[in-house]
């Protein structure tokens, strides 16, 4: 799974509801804030200066303490690479006695696009708990860039397509249905070298996205 920012698109995104720019949301948007901010792996202070925001304000605001106007939240959006939807919740949604628990394939939630053929999802209810599901979709010749790594254990299974993976020195071609296991401590990368699309399910604990 890829951490690499520098390729990801900045899609337009669609006010939920309809909602003003200048109007507020939701105190507990705060703690969804939090949690995805800590996942991306992002500090508050790298957060504030993606957003222009000051480090007080979004403390405040990740603890409730704090309004979040929509104008600032779709700043926050953009920073984080999701579409401002991420944090809104339907009352058909929030009432499901399935939320928390189940995700169906239509509802899953977009947390990255890359410029260069990837597409990740978030297979997980949410970033709270202590395992992240992603599905990554990546197209011919898609890859994650430089090796690069992180303080969690992976696991995965090609459950389309083809994976080229390596793990340190060590170079893998996986096919459908063949599964991997490894530290992501060590430095890793990962590319699409067919010419159809490859679907990859990722596991990882503690979550790092």
């Amino acid at each position: 799974m890829s951490l690499d920012g520098a390729e990801r698109l900045r899609h337009p995104v669609e006010l939920p509801g309809q909602l003003p720019e200048d109007g507020e949301v939701d105190d507990q948007l705060g703690v969804q804030v939090r949690e995805l901010r800590a996942a991306k792996g992002q500090t508050l202070q790298t957060l504030a200066q993606n957003t222009g925001l000051s480090v007080g304000y979004l403390s405040q605001c990740e603890r409730g303490r704090s309004k979040l106007t929509v104008a600032n939240l779709l700043r926050i959006a953009r920073a984080l690479d999701v579409s401002i939807n991420w944090f809104f919740q339907t009352p058909a949604e929030a009432d499901d006695p399935e939320s928390g628990i189940i995700v169906r394939a239509k509802n899953r939630r977009r947390i990255k696009i890359s410029a260069a053929g990837l597409v990740e999802e978030l297979l997980s209810p949410s970033l709270s708990g202590p395992l992240e599901l992603i599905m990554s979709i990546l197209e011919p010749g898609a890859d994650s860039g430089e090796a690069y790594s992180h303080k969690t254990d992976e696991a995965g299974v090609v459950v389309a397509g083809e994976l080229e993976l390596w793990v340190g020195e060590r170079h893998f071609h996986l096919g459908l249905g063949d599964s991997f296991a490894f530290s992501g401590t060590i430095p890793h990368r990962w590319r699409n070298p067919g010419e159809s699309t490859t679907q990859v399910v990722w596991a990882l604990t503690p979550p790092s996205y």
